[in-house]
């Protein structure tokens, strides 16, 4: 047994595997939280993998006889990378594309992750890594204009928006949602343009909606970036 923790900007998701089976995941607020079950499950391995640099501290607050590692963009994964400068490059996106890769071998993939910033990963059927994009949040979109502007509120999301705003506030719930769908239909267009057949990922908490609002073939997995650090770290131990 593998337990993997993703310790993104905003929460932590840990998830139990089996082999590459994930038999179990849960999302905490602090590391801590984990011990007790950490004394009644004691897993073989332990990887963390943090966008916010702070593996060594989750590390050094879990209480348990297993080895931890951290891990970073330096480990090796099964893709060859072709990007510019590796040393920048997030292990949420690099363990995401592994997880889509992991999921669906010698495919020619695009993985959109839904989090604090939109990421656009490609990975084409040799397995190479090529980049992709960064683009504003949800959240972000809504805190941007609230914070750049004099007089614009941040009325926080609206699922259910119209697309014809009647107010300040429905205008901006509108313009982010349906900004953020027009975006990933072009991206996934222009996408398909370099590399057909390409099959879409999406992650990240809000990628329920955004299925069903995108008029594209593209299919969901939450837990994406843990089925990647699993592969990486699976590799590691091997």
């Amino acid at each position: 047994m593998q337990l993997i923790i993703d310790q993104g900007n905003t929460s932590l998701k840990a998830g139990w595997f089996r082999g590459e089976k994930l038999v179990r995941a849960e999302t905490y607020s602090r590391v801590e939280e984990l011990n007790t079950l950490l004394v009644q499950d004691v897993p073989d391995r332990i990887g963390i993998g943090s966008v916010a640099a702070k593996g060594e501290e989750i590390k050094n607050k879990l209480q348990t006889t297993a080895k931890s590692y951290v891990i970073d963009n330096t480990w090796p994964t099964p893709l060859v990378t072709k990007y510019a400068t590796p040393t920048t490059l997030g292990i949420d996106r690099i363990a995401a594309a592994v997880g889509a890769w992991t999921l669906h071998p010698l495919s020619n993939l695009l993985v959109i992750d839904l989090g604090t910033c939109i990421t656009y990963d490609l990975v084409d059927e040799t397995g190479t890594y090529h980049g992709g994009n960064i683009t504003p949040g949800l959240h972000m979109r809504f805190e941007a204009m609230h914070h750049y502007t004099a007089r614009l509120p941040n009325p926080g999301v609206n699922w259910d928006i119209s697309l014809v705003g009647n107010s300040t506030p429905t205008s901006l719930q509108s313009g982010v949602l349906y900004g953020i769908i027009g975006e990933m239909e072009g991206m996934i267009s222009r996408y398909r343009h370099l590399f057909n057949p390409l099959r879409v990922c999406l992650t990240g908490g809000d990628a329920p909606f955004f299925e069903s609002k995108v008029k594209e073939s593209i299919f969901v997995v939450r837990n994406l970036v843990l089925i990647g650090l699993n592969t990486i770290l699976t590799q590691h131990a091997e």
